[in-house]
């Protein structure tokens, strides 16, 4: 296989963890949960949330293959899995709405009463939640030897990176897009979601039902 589409490869899997990841969709969110808090606290929780999110998808990566062994999953059963998991945040997104897959009311009013909201719920499961989790270990299984997911996993720190950069600026990206543009921006990144979880569930359905594609 050519550098080329290795690195296409790379960057697909990279577009579909940060449109799962989702930060702006997650700027009201977090906006509201840090009400009335300190600038100088906005950006530590950004910051540690940003690389909870990090930490949490780079041991999906490379944990993610084991713990579906010791639990006897194979991954065609895992991808139809989770691309149904995928699609169900998905079709949330179409409608503008964080899924309940990813964050509840009941999570919601606890972070609230929190002083530290950073880890629990905005890195897991608001940002880095199941539907993230199964992407980065189908995507891990898929890219294959080591070397493939030591980038891929550099490639889920750089879009930790910019998950900062987005809650760092939250504010201001709040101010200037409204609520109008961060909704269209999450339908956008909801349509993205929806053809990867197709996808993901028609391979593994080949997978499983070798037959289905004659």
């Amino acid at each position: 296989m050519t550098l080329l589409p290795v690195w296409t490869e790379q960057i697909k899997y990279l577009v579909g963890i940060f449109a799962i990841l989702n930060p702006l969709g997650a700027i009201p969110i977090y906006l509201s949960l840090m009400a009335d808090r300190r600038p100088e606290e906005m950006h530590r929780t950004a910051l540690k949330a940003s690389v909870a999110v990090a930490v949490i998808l780079t041991l999906a990566v490379w944990a993610g293959d084991a713990l579906l062994s010791f639990f006897g999953i194979g991954i065609p059963a895992f991808r139809i899995a989770g691309g149904l998991l995928v699609l169900i945040i998905a079709i949330a997104m179409f409608d503008a709405r964080t899924s309940s897959a990813r964050h509840t009311d009941a999570e919601q009013v606890e972070a609230e009463a929190k002083n530290d909201i950073a880890v629990v719920p905005l890195a897991i499961p608001l940002l880095a939640g199941p539907g993230s989790i199964s992407l980065a270990i189908v995507d891990a299984h898929q890219a294959g030897g080591l070397p493939d997911k030591l980038a891929f996993s550099l490639g889920i720190v750089g879009v930790a990176a910019i998950v900062w950069m987005v809650l760092r600026l939250a504010e201001p990206i709040g101010t200037r897009l409204g609520t109008g543009g961060l909704n269209i921006a999450t339908r956008v990144m909801g349509l993205i979601l929806a053809a990867m979880a197709v996808q993901f569930m028609a391979d593994g359905m080949l997978e499983l039902f070798p037959g289905l594609s004659h």
